[in-house]
């Protein structure tokens, strides 16, 4: 049973299904396939940064934008390819990731998520108002993608790109987040203070933090203006960074696997409102207002219990509701052995209290 509805049989079948979509399936529905592509990038390197470092950042759409303008100028500016464009791109936002963690040595909680906040939107106005460079609020074409001497279309090359990337950084995130940097971003998370006293470098492990969740969307940045063949500020602004904490939330806070469901289950659900033409704005603050008051950690918690094999070798677990399978197995006392006195007066006397010979 654990085989058919664990973890690796969601996983397979999910990216075999993502895999044969634009065999199967008309442009629109390849399109939005790329989207959750996408949006798992984006949940994925969102939920390293603030599930599991701790760090409440608001700075992701920014990323994304960075990733995406960096490609597309360098590609009309100067003339480069695609292949070169895209490093670039992921390059500056990676860069941009990095400095932000400047100010998260100083600043925490609400003060931290309003200086990003802050960096954000003055990336936002200069997408918008430094016209010579960014083309200001109308965007841009970037040139065609060349992928001689394959014999598919930019669309089906951007898409197979998209997956590919997907699966790769999926895993990296995963064992990442099973390794030392994993356990370290989880201890400044829960306790700068202890982190520090255990060794762990803040400086280090939070630019990191930074630098991982400005690569990821820098990623993502940089296949969206392939996919959509064009750029423009006007996807790259607050309502998206809504959506990026709403796939998290979604998900599932601390969660590698969260992320993933949490990226799928989003852009399904963009495309419903746009279906039903219900707002947006109203549908993901309700829905994000929702999950941070009634179930913080995400859809991921009902998985867990309702199926076998998905637990996480490191998954956040709300504080006093810990199990046995959170810590490992607690050895068994020996109910014949003598228990140990809590109280010094129950000591025998001839039992030395002092270290000494009686």
């Amino acid at each position: 049973m654990q085989v058919l509805v664990g973890k690796r049989a969601f996983l397979t079948a999910l990216f075999v299904f993502l895999f044969v979509i634009p065999w199967i399936a008309n442009e629109y529905h390849t399109f939005v396939a790329n989207l959750i592509l996408l949006y798992v990038i984006l949940s994925l390197g969102l939920n390293l940064l603030i599930g599991f470092a701790g760090q409440l950042a608001l700075a992701n759409a920014a990323m994304y934008g960075i990733g995406a303008y960096g490609t597309g100028l360098l590609m009309k500016h100067f003339g480069l390819p695609f292949w070169i464009s895209a490093p670039g791109g992921v390059a500056i936002a990676v860069i941009s990731g990095t400095l932000l963690a400047l100010p998260a040595l100083r600043l925490s909680g609400i003060y931290l998520a309003l200086a990003t906040l802050a960096f954000a939107q003055f990336t936002f106005w200069l997408m918008t108002h430094w016209t010579p460079v960014t083309f200001g609020a109308g965007g841009f074409i970037p040139p065609p993608i060349d992928f001689s001497p394959l014999p598919i279309t930019q669309e089906t090359g951007i898409y197979y790109l998209s997956w590919g990337a997907a699966l790769v950084l999926y895993v990296f995130a995963k064992h990442a987040m099973e390794s030392p940097i994993g356990r370290a971003f989880v201890a400044i998370r829960d306790g700068e203070v202890a982190a520090q006293a255990l060794g762990i470098d803040l400086l280090k492990y939070k630019s990191l933090a930074f630098a991982l969740s400005g690569f990821y969307a820098g990623v993502a940045g940089a296949l969206y203006s392939g996919m959509l063949g064009f750029v423009g500020p006007e996807s790259f602004d607050l309502l998206q960074m809504v959506l990026h904490k709403a796939a998290v939330v979604l998900g599932g806070m601390g969660s590698v696997i969260g992320s993933l469901i949490g990226g799928v289950l989003l852009t399904v659900l963009v495309e419903l409102t746009k279906e039903f033409k219900f707002s947006i704005e109203v549908a993901f603050g309700g829905l994000l207002i929702v999950f941070v008051l009634f179930q913080p950690n995400g859809v991921i918690v009902f998985v867990r219990r309702l199926l076998p094999g998905w637990n996480e070798r490191l998954h956040y677990v709300p504080p006093g509701k810990e199990t046995e399978e959170d810590f490992g197995a607690v050895p068994e006392t020996d109910p014949e052995a003598p228990a140990e006195p809590d109280d010094p007066a129950e000591v025998p006397a001839t039992q030395p209290r002092g270290g000494g010979p009686v």
